[in-house]
């Protein structure tokens, strides 16, 4: 038995659906590991804009999702269909659930393959996971810039411009905007233009650009 009706969420049609969605995601990738973490609870309320008066639902909701047979692939699967021609969308979702998993100061195995199981359901391969992920999964020197903008060390100046002008030009939070992109996903968006941002800084300060 599912335990949420994607149709009837808030009456609030697509983006409701959208949020029912992203809530049951985060929720299960906050449990991935088996263990949920204060940290993780207020990762998911800082990614997730609870429409007003919804609070207590959500949170309820939050709680359900956890142990709700329908599974996360369910959910993922929805998401992808609301939001098929919106790939930046789709990204900013594995986004907020990288950085739920994050939040307690580790990826655990566990969450990294709940996290690839999702981008794969997306439709994304696994060059552009390891490019979603390379702003979380960092070492002692931080993100990898190449990485982030998910081009090889040995780019030319043209091509890591083009590719930078071509990024922000997907992610800028006022073309999402108008694209109908939910209002969940732009704080996530601004996340991702400053790792954007910062990474061709990094590049462009080695490479003399």
């Amino acid at each position: 038995m599912q335990l949420f009706d994607i149709g009837n969420f808030l009456n609030g049609g697509k983006d409701a659906a959208f949020t029912l969605a992203l809530v049951a995601l985060s929720a299960k990738m906050a449990g991935a590991d088996g263990v949920v973490t204060n940290s993780e609870i207020a990762a998911f309320r800082a990614s997730v804009d609870v429409p007003s008066g919804s609070e207590k639902q959500v949170e309820r909701l939050f709680e359900m999702a956890q142990s709700d047979v329908a599974g996360y692939k369910t959910y993922a699967k929805k998401i992808k269909k609301l939001f098929f021609d919106q790939p930046q969308t789709l990204e900013h979702v594995i986004d907020s659930l990288f950085y739920i998993a994050a939040a307690d100061g580790v990826i655990h195995e566990d969450e990294l393959y709940y996290l690839k199981s999702v981008s794969d359901i997306f439709g994304f391969d696994d060059k552009k996971f390891e490019q979603i992920s390379a702003a979380f999964l960092v070492d002692d020197d931080g993100a990898d810039p190449y990485l982030v903008l998910g081009i090889s060390p040995t780019a030319s100046i043209k091509e890591i411009k083009r590719v930078y002008r071509s990024l922000v030009g997907e992610h800028h939070p006022d073309r999402l905007i108008a694209k109908g992109v939910p209002k969940e996903m732009l704080e996530m968006a601004n996340a991702k233009m400053s790792a954007i941002n910062v990474a061709y800084k990094v590049i462009s300060k080695t490479r003399g650009i």
